[in-house]
């Protein structure tokens, strides 16, 4: 069993179940989001209420499966965020995992206890999702690799949704061979060879200046592979805040329509940040909901546009470092709604998109991304792992 150092794994998810033999992952260790189907082991989407009245799956994801196939050891299902409706990292119900990397400082969420059992090498990988940032904010604040997932390239099958619209099941990895490994098993091999790079660079502007010097070092190594990375204001004149408005009201309205009964009829207790959001969704009107999903379409439309099959965009993973555990909530809120118009970018597009980890000039994990065109996910990941390399010295 796993000796859990950091809180990360649920109580109820502690397990082992050995990988095949002779697979390309043998020998490596992972452990599941709690939203993730485990056969024979229960599921509870970070809440109690959840675990007592849903039966125990009697199925696996296929996700899983196939992890698990290729020869990794599945040790574990791990915390998270309560339905995934969150971005801070502190279930009210299982804990706040620590962040070993900065242990002063919370670990992101909802992937929470995914990211946390990676940063402390407890180990190799971890399955998490990302909705709206959930496994690219906390790879940023824990210094790992992550990345969202191309939207519809791996099955949603047996897993918790949140918004359908927007999920991905994604995974982390605390070196770059392991993350590339894992997405050799998982991700279709992908053919793209990008020829252009951008900056974005109204994205980049809602982020701390301590992204500043990791950004310029990935940009200059940009460079060197493609000429100029040419700055440009993605969202051409409109307010990245709209967007992210956008992505909440479409996503908050798919989700009441997903949950809203159950959370009705069984009354679970949430967090209180957690609450507000559901009851702000359940205050969505159908028309609402339909306004803002046009609004998310024309958006998508528009980013795919401008990243086309040959672009890789670079820019930040977040808006900040991970905040202070005892930070103040209203402070936590504020850096989250920034995050978000940073995250949304690649959330309603549904591009890949990839965090790399450095490390501030004080030693505090920081995260830059490159994102990709639609199913370019297998390349994104090379170039990525090339791009670290070289900035890294390496």
């Amino acid at each position: 069993m796993i000796k859990d150092t950091v809180g990360a794994f649920v109580p109820h998810g502690l397990f082992r179940i050995e990988g095949a033999s002779g697979g390309p992952l043998e020998g490596l260790t992972f452990a599941a989001k709690d939203l993730f189907d485990v056969a024979g082991h229960p599921t509870s989407g970070g809440n109690p209420t959840w675990l007592a009245t849903h039966p125990v799956p009697d199925v696996s994801s296929p996700i899983v499966d196939a992890l698990l196939d290729a020869g990794a050891t599945l040790v574990g299902k791990t915390i998270t965020d309560e339905l995934a409706y969150s971005l801070h990292g502190d279930n009210m119900h299982y804990g706040a995992p620590l962040n070993a990397a900065a242990p002063d400082r919370v670990t992101g969420g909802s992937s929470s206890g995914s990211v946390a059992a990676v940063a402390a090498h407890l180990v190799d990988f971890a399955l998490g999702t990302d909705t709206g940032g959930s496994t690219r904010v906390p790879a940023s604040y824990c210094g790992v690799w992550g990345l969202r997932t191309t939207h519809g390239a791996l099955s949603g099958a047996g897993l918790v949704p949140l918004h359908r619209l927007y999920d991905t099941p994604t995974w982390f990895a605390h070196d770059a061979d392991t993350f590339a490994c894992v997405g050799d098993v998982l991700m279709p091999a992908s053919d793209h060879a990008p020829s252009r790079a951008v900056l974005l660079r109204d994205v980049a502007a809602l982020a701390d200046p301590v992204f500043s010097a990791p950004l310029g070092r990935v940009v200059a190594a940009l460079e060197q592979m493609f000429g100029a990375v040419t700055p440009l204001d993605i969202a051409e004149g409109q307010q990245l805040a709209d967007w992210r408005a956008a992505y909440g009201t479409s996503g908050g309205h798919e989700g009441w329509q997903l949950h809203g009964d159950w959370i009705t009829q069984n009354k679970p207790v949430f967090a209180p940040a957690i609450a507000a959001r559901w009851k702000a969704a359940s205050e969505i009107s159908d028309e609402a909901g339909a306004d803002a999903r046009a609004k998310a379409a024309a958006v998508r439309a528009h980013v795919r546009s401008v990243v086309g099959v040959d672009t890789v965009a670079v820019l930040p993973s977040a808006a900040s470092l991970a905040p202070l555990r005892n930070a103040d909530p209203a402070e936590v809120d504020a850096v989250r709604l920034r995050t978000m118009a940073i995250t949304c970018v690649a959330g309603i597009a549904g591009l890949p998109q990839v965090s790399m980890p450095f490390l501030s000039a004080e030693g505090v994990p920081v995260g830059i991304s490159l994102m990709g065109p639609a199913g370019s996910d297998a390349a994104l990941i090379r170039l990525a792992v090339k791009i670290h390399a070289s900035v890294q010295g390496t």
